[in-house]
Parts: C-alpha cells; structure tokens; sequence
C-alpha cells in the first residue's frame, strides 16, 4: 500500500510539471507572437542603455574575425572556472546520493549518522576550499583551486611569469595546513600551465 502511495504521489507531480510546462510554452509563444518577434531575438535600438553591462561593452566590430584572441590568463582562468565547475558537480552527485540513503526508510540509525557524518564532511570541505582559494587569492597569486579529500589536499596556483618559488610554495602549505590542520606531507602544490 505504501507503495502505491508513493508511485500516486510521483505520478501527480509529473502531471503538475508537465501541466505547468505547457501553460508557460503557450503563454510564451502567446507573447513572442504578439510581440512579432522571435525568441532569442533582440535589438539595439540606439546605443544608449541604462543598463551598465551594455555601456561597459566595446562598440561591435565590422568585422566579427578581428575579436582578439584569447590570452594565456583567459586560458587558465578558463581552466579554474572549469576545475571549480567539475569538482562542484561532484559534490553534487555525492551529496544528492548520501541524501538519498539518510532519507531511506529502510536505513538503519547507524547507517543514517554515518551518512550525516559524511554530508557534514563534505560541507566541511567546501568551506575550506573556498577559504584556501581565497587566502591565496590574497597573498596575490592570480587564481587556485583546491581539492580536499580524506588526508591530502592538492592546490592547482595559476602560473606566473617565473615558476613558483620555495617561498611561493612555504606561502601556500602555510595557508593549507593552517585551514586542515593537515602535515605538509600532504599537500600538493601544482602551477597550472598557460
């Protein structure tokens, strides 16, 4: 029985959902209809905007290939944003799993704390992350990533025009190992090439 609950009440959210689809599909084409437009389609009338983000921005170029090619930072800014992204989707998927194992009625108590525990750990990894990557950030090196995991940390710096110094690297293991508590045996340091 308390099956049959649960699949009625799955089915009823997927009919809501997809009710709730289709009025916000007919109520947009309903205006992009009135409108005479396209989706997706815009224009500048003037060059004046109130908007601060379009102000900042360059005048379109004639020629659309004369766009300046992408510089070794935008490369490696690139590579942070996607390390970020990456270990961000992770922890996604590890954290919607041990959710979905602590709200198991069949789980029992112990197995429920040690979930807890381990959701716990990951927040605790996040926060020290995100505290690494800004401590470096400050002591001025361009951009780092962090990656904790159980007993070693691994910290990705942005590459500078010399490599990095014994003194860069003490800088860095100081940060760390003030953050995680952690030995400096294992931390790793690691310059990101351009």
């Amino acid at each position: 029985m308390n099956v049959w609950k649960r699949n009625a009440v799955v089915a009823a959210v997927v009919l809501f959902v997809c009710g709730a689809v289709y009025l916000n599909w007919s109520y947009q084409k309903g205006q992009s209809e009135e409108a005479g437009k396209t989706l997706g389609e815009a224009e500048l009338v003037s060059m004046q905007s109130a908007d601060p983000l379009l102000q900042a921005s360059p005048a379109p170029s004639a020629n659309p290939s004369a766009s300046p090619a992408p510089t070794a930072t935008d490369k490696s800014s690139g590579y942070f944003d996607t390390a970020r992204l990456n270990r961000q989707q992770a922890r996604d998927s590890a954290l919607s799993i041990l959710q979905e194992a602590a709200a198991d009625t069949n789980a029992t108590e112990s197995m429920k704390a040690e979930t807890g525990e381990a959701i716990q750990t990951l927040a605790d990894y996040t926060v020290s992350e995100a505290q690494i990557e800004n401590l470096v950030t400050a002591k001025g090196y361009a951009d780092c990533v962090a990656f904790i995991s159980d007993g070693s940390v691994s910290v990705v710096v942005s590459a500078t025009e010399e490599r990095l110094t014994d003194a860069d690297v003490a800088r860095i293991t100081e940060i760390v190992t003030d953050e995680t508590g952690l030995e400096a045996s294992a931390i790793t340091i690691i310059q990101a090439q351009p």
